[in-house]
């Protein structure tokens, strides 16, 4: 609890001078005020977030948390809990849609195994902070003891901390967890007072009968649990899971290193609703990449005061969307930095009148 207590407090508002002096180089480059739109916002809240007018994002880290969830015994998707393990060794081989991306991108990925059910074989692109072999079943009592969630949140903080020391410039969230967009539902009809029909999706492509069970399933666990919708923790705690906590310790380290977030989809987006109720703050320092087709995220970031950067269709996780989301930021930064004023490039800013 030290860690995350001390974390919370490093958190700083925006550097106002930096986001002035940003502000008024965007207004002398060579460019119709405003014409780049969001990209200027962007490049304007960067330098903010990491206090400097002239921002670089060159350091760019992807974390994709896995973890299984107790919840999946309630069979509320169509796969397996082992699909969790298999895809996490799919992503070491360098196999999957977030490795595509992340090479695109040009960041390095850190797996994090924060609560896969199995044990993963060593390797050294896998960080292991597992709190347990995934969560209990969140129909019969809590996901998880309070002291299991600080861990979770804890280990995230440290991940970030950790990469700081390396160099980092902006970081990008993803999860993989069978039984997780369930969890997550739970854990934004808590905290938001939505309904369960509101905050609950296909995930990975349930049909009407199968949907309507998985609603079923997330009231039974709301009722079951009755977490307090004022305290964050407790929520995590009762319907969350670990990757859930563990990716709201990222965005609270992040934040306190004055580092910018992007955040991938509904599970990146209900453990934001976490941090912010944390430290509401950090809203200044996320930046979400995209909206999901999951049903609920687009209300989910809505509820944030978040406005996506991209709308894909995208329903994958992994922080794939995340990584796009940082391509973004990235160009936004690069126009910023890179364009000409117009008294660089000697051109009229059509400040002055004509003879």
């Amino acid at each position: 609890m030290d860690l995350l207590t001390k974390t919370i407090e490093s958190i700083k508002p925006l550097d106002n001078e930096a986001v002035a002096q940003a502000r008024k180089r965007q207004e002398e480059l060579t460019k119709p005020a405003g014409s780049l739109g969001r990209l200027e916002e962007l490049s304007i809240q960067i330098a903010g977030i990491q206090g400097r007018a002239r921002p670089q994002i060159t350091r760019k880290v992807m974390v994709t948390m896995a973890a299984d969830h107790g919840v999946v015994d309630e069979k509320v998707g169509n796969w397996p809990r082992e699909v969790t393990a298999q895809m996490v060794e799919n992503f070491l081989r360098g196999g999957a849609g977030i490795n595509v991306l992340a090479r695109l991108a040009g960041a390095r990925i850190v797996f994090v195994d924060m609560g896969v059910a199995s044990d993963l074989k060593p390797d050294k692109q896998l960080t292991v902070k597992k709190v347990d072999y995934g969560t209990k079943n969140i129909c019969q009592g809590p996901a998880m003891t309070g002291e299991q969630a600080i861990k979770a949140i804890e280990a995230g903080i440290e991940i970030v901390n950790r990469e700081a020391r390396q160099g980092l410039d902006i970081v990008g969230t993803g999860d993989m967890g069978i039984g997780n967009t369930t969890a997550s539902s739970a854990v934004f009809a808590a905290l938001s007072g939505k309904t369960v029909e509101e905050t609950t999706g296909r995930g990975t492509g349930l049909n009407d009968e199968q949907l309507a069970h998985k609603i079923t399933v997330v009231k039974r666990a709301l009722a079951k649990n009755k977490p307090n919708p004022h305290k964050p923790l407790e929520v995590l705690a009762k319907v969350g899971g670990f990757e859930i906590g563990g990716l709201a310790g990222v965005m609270l380290g992040a934040a306190a290193q004055r580092v910018p977030v992007v955040i991938d989809g509904f599970i990146s987006g209900a453990a934001a609703l976490i941090a912010t109720m944390f430290a509401p703050q950090l809203k200044d320092y996320i930046i979400a990449a995209h909206v999901s087709a999951e049903a609920g995220h687009a209300a989910m970031l809505q509820y944030l005061g978040l406005k996506p950067l991209l709308n894909l269709g995208m329903r994958l996780g992994e922080g794939t969307g995340a990584a796009l989301g940082i391509i973004v930021v990235e160009a936004a930064v690069k126009t910023l930095n890179e364009m000409a004023t117009f008294a660089e490039a000697g051109v009229s800013d059509g400040s002055t009148d004509s003879p």
